[in-house]
């Protein structure tokens, strides 16, 4: 039998019952973990835990958003309430933008479901479980960003949300470092409901088609691996095996992991605030374009 290397540990997991989030969970069941499962319809994270458990592994089930009001709450307590501990959380949940939505398309309301469904979420989740791990002087925190956030996969609401859970996480890590608890994001990429379909892959050839991706990124998109594939990685970092990683943000999608720079600037001009005048909008124009 394979080594187990998350045995003992009590992980919850928001947004698990299906899609990548799911083949997270089975992932942290197979490696020993005993589990929270979570997603928004009820029967669907019954069904997910009960299929973990079936398999010999030890999952409860909360439903809800952990957006919603008492439902980060509820999650965190089945794991110390349940299990008698809590190692880890990590945040899978989320909404797909809607099909051909843009800033020329979308809703007040649209783009605030997104910024609850990624963005909140994650403060939700982190906000109650921050004190239990930091008190305790250990513990990982995953969230789930995506490359979407750099703009190239179109979008409005999505990639802003996604782009706030990264900022989001990068000050979490150095604001719990000190007390042991590490804070990671991921950028996956797998097949899911999500990501496949009619609309999708129109969507795809779409942003192909305007230039915003390349060949080899359209390609990829079209043909995503499972999920499986990127749940090492999340299992990975919630064992003491990542005990010294902390504040990255890791792509991850087939057999593909990368690391995404950190975040500074290029240097484009400098001039002496003490002894010299504020630029110019022609000296700016010389110096700012790429």
């Amino acid at each position: 039998m394979a080594e187990q290397h998350l045995s003992g540990k009590c992980v919850v997991i928001a947004g698990s019952s299906r899609g990548i989030g799911r083949a997270v969970a089975e992932r942290l069941v197979a490696e020993g973990a005993s589990v929270v499962i979570n997603g928004r319809d009820g029967d669907v994270v019954s069904r997910a835990a009960a299929d973990m458990r079936d398999r010999g592994g030890v999952a409860v089930a909360v439903a809800g958003s952990a957006a919603d009001d008492g439902v980060a709450e509820a999650l965190i307590a089945a794991s110390i309430d349940g299990f008698g501990r809590l190692d880890a959380v990590i945040n899978c949940a989320g909404i797909a933008e809607p099909e051909q939505s843009s800033i020329l398309t979308m809703s007040t309301a649209d783009f605030r479901a997104q910024l609850d469904a990624h963005l909140l979420s994650t403060f939700e989740l982190t906000r109650v479980a921050a004190p239990v791990l930091s008190r305790q002087g250990h513990g990982s925190i995953v969230a789930t960003g995506s490359a979407a956030a750099a703009g190239n996969f179109g979008g409005t609401g999505y990639p802003a949300a996604k782009g706030g859970v990264n900022g989001l996480a990068l000050a979490l890590a150095a604001d719990l470092k000190p007390h042991g608890v590490r804070v990671n994001v991921i950028c996956p990429g797998g097949r899911t409901r999500l990501s496949t379909g009619a609309g999708y892959e129109a969507h795809i050839r779409g942003l192909f088609e305007r230039g915003l991706l390349d060949e080899f990124t359209r390609d990829a998109a079209l043909d995503p691996a499972p999920p499986d594939y990127v749940a090492p990685l999340y299992a990975y970092l919630v064992s003491d095996l990542a005990s010294e990683v902390t504040g990255q943000i890791f792509g991850a999608a087939g057999g593909f992991i990368g690391r995404y720079p950190a975040f500074e600037p290029a240097f484009v001009a400098y001039r002496g605030h003490q002894d010299e005048p504020p630029y110019t909008l022609p000296e700016l124009h010389r110096l700012v374009p790429d």
